[in-house]
């Protein structure tokens, strides 16, 4: 069984995202949608942990969210994978259940 986290707040500003990261399982998925895309960002102080846990876990953002924000190109993260409305849905769909970390 395969759980899709979203994390929509800033890391910046909580411990989301890095609590989130320590309880996902191998197979899990992580959606970084609103300010949680911050997480994405290359050289901050969450960059290593992502990177560590994408070789277990598909990282995600939500595109709109990261454009909004002007976070785009070489200012994310290679690891993570960029998806829009609908492949957020096709993500719901895809896994068993899904966690909100707010």
């Amino acid at each position: 069984m395969s759980t899709l986290h979203t994390v929509n707040k800033s890391p910046f500003s909580t411990q989301s995202l890095q609590s989130c990261l320590n309880h996902c399982k191998d197979g899990d998925a992580v959606l970084m949608i609103e300010d949680g895309v911050y997480g994405a960002l290359t050289n901050s102080n969450m960059s290593k942990q992502v990177q560590t846990k994408a070789g277990n876990v598909t990282i995600y953002v939500l595109s709109p969210d990261a454009d909004a924000r002007g976070l785009i190109g070489d200012k994310l993260l290679g690891e993570v994978i960029a998806v829009d409305y609908a492949g957020f849905v096709k993500l719901v769909t895809k896994h068993d259940r899904t966690q909100n970390w707010l």
